[in-house]
């Protein structure tokens, strides 16, 4: 079977799952997305894309935008990163207090929000315009000017988002923020808030399956040692408290977010994204991740 009709196929499957699990209700703006959305894209680094299902319509990423994030800091900073942040999966809550009070105000890893924070942190300490400077990076990798904020979940987010404020200010009483909590605040609100496609997501992820380049136009983005360690770190972080699960069921480096977006991706072969807003208990899209789990049996392709 070819993957075009591959990805019809488990869109059709996975479809089956809608009504299953239930929406991130707690971002109001998030609240009123269409649950029975479901998009899925593939990208190689030949050039071939396929996709399937709703594979255009712009969604939210969340926190898949921390894999790029973490990308443009590690441009910034390279392995200095690393005396700010973590590399061990937490095994608590993405948005936990009490660990971050008990490890003395070091996120346990990027992907988690108090890491992502620090990350944010880090570009707008060395990028004047930090937000323009991320919006540019990212229309850059998937090719797409059209891209943007929405600014209507980034403004949800502001008026919902008081424990990641929490957390802004429990890092910076650890001296582990330089940027005054507001300003670190605003921006991160705004990258969660990047509308993307599962196509638009698939290109900008593309670098991670080609050794740090992209393809469409040669451009290094990392050296590939770096790339290597972020797909470890989305093997290890990338889908909340439930890694462990993740990594059984489906065999990928992947970064998933609360909008019900997954960006996984195989070195050397793809990147692929998928999307369906309902989540399941871990935070995680729950027919998201069953339409990546069919695709790695039926394949055989995947990192074990």
């Amino acid at each position: 079977m070819d993957t075009q009709s591959l990805l019809e196929e488990i869109a059709l499957e996975a479809r089956g799952l809608l009504g299953g699990g239930r929406v991130a209700d707690y971002i109001p703006e998030l609240a009123r997305v269409d649950p029975d959305r479901f998009g899925m894209a593939l990208c190689r680094p030949d050039g071939e894309q396929c996709s399937a299902g709703d594979a255009e319509v712009p969604f939210s990423i969340q926190s898949i935008s921390k894999v790029f994030t973490l990308t443009l800091a590690l441009q910034i900073a390279g392995d200095k990163l690393w005396q700010r942040i973590g590399r061990e999966p937490s095994g608590s809550a993405f948005n936990s207090l009490v660990q971050l009070e008990q490890e003395q105000g070091i996120p346990r890893n990027p992907f988690i929000n108090a890491g992502a924070l620090v990350v944010t942190d880090v570009i707008g300490s060395r990028l004047r315009d930090a937000r323009g400077k991320l919006l540019e990076f990212m229309r850059g990798l998937c090719g797409n000017d059209g891209i943007n904020f929405d600014e209507a979940v980034a403004q949800s987010e502001q008026s919902t988002g008081h424990r990641n404020a929490a957390l802004a200010h429990f890092l910076r009483s650890f001296g582990n923020l330089e940027n005054a909590p507001e300003t670190v605040l605003d921006a991160y609100f705004h990258q969660c808030a990047l509308a993307m496609s599962c196509i638009d997501v698939a290109r900008a992820g593309l670098f991670l399956a080609n050794g740090g380049v992209l393809p469409s136009t040669g451009e290094r983005v990392i050296p590939a040692p770096m790339t290597k360690r972020i797909n470890a770190l989305m093997q290890v972080c990338g889908t909340y408290d439930s890694a462990g699960d993740f990594a059984y069921r489906v065999g990928l480096p992947a970064k998933s977010g609360v909008g019900g977006g997954i960006l996984a991706v195989l070195p050397g072969h793809f990147s692929l994204c998928v999307w369906s807003p309902e989540l399941d208990a871990s935070g995680n899209s729950l027919a998201g991740t069953r339409a990546l789990e069919l695709f790695t049996m039926r394949t055989g392709l995947s990192v074990f």
